[in-house]
């Protein structure tokens, strides 16, 4: 049977700017001025927020751990370190393996990739599995 067309499932911007507020939150709460992004799995940037403070390169920084996440669905910290050169230069700076993305799954639906930055990589991965978990999102292989 041939098909004409594909159905996708992506984050809405209700979800997505839930989830930056979140994340701006929790930096808040700890003392950082987090950046945070949404992309869909289509690598779209859906959300983005800055909290005042933070650093300029945080802004290219958020995006690429978003979309990185959302394409390869497991948390940038977790990619292939065989990728960790190839990955960014692969794809002219659009994606990174710095740690402090995640993807966005629903139960088993993955719906987008969340990318935290404004501190160390170790820190901003603990910011974004504390916002999943707070957006009830899956948080399960994802853990430090």
């Amino acid at each position: 049977m041939s098909t004409t067309h594909r159905q996708t499932v992506a984050i809405t911007y209700e979800t997505a700017a839930r989830a930056v507020a979140i994340a701006l939150e929790i930096g808040a709460e700890r003392g950082l001025p987090t950046v945070a992004a949404v992309a869909d799995p289509s690598m779209t940037l859906i959300a983005y927020g800055m909290a005042d403070g933070s650093t300029p390169h945080s802004a290219d920084t958020s995006q690429r751990k978003a979309f990185s996440s959302a394409s390869i669905r497991r948390r940038t910290g977790q990619i292939s370190e065989a990728l960790a050169a190839t990955l960014p230069l692969g794809t002219g700076g659009k994606m990174t393996t710095i740690d402090g993305g995640v993807p966005i799954f629903f139960g088993d639906l993955h719906v987008g990739g969340l990318g935290i930055a404004g501190g160390p990589p170790a820190l901003d991965a603990e910011i974004a599995l504390e916002t999943l978990k707070r957006l009830g999102a899956r948080t399960e292989g994802m853990e430090l």
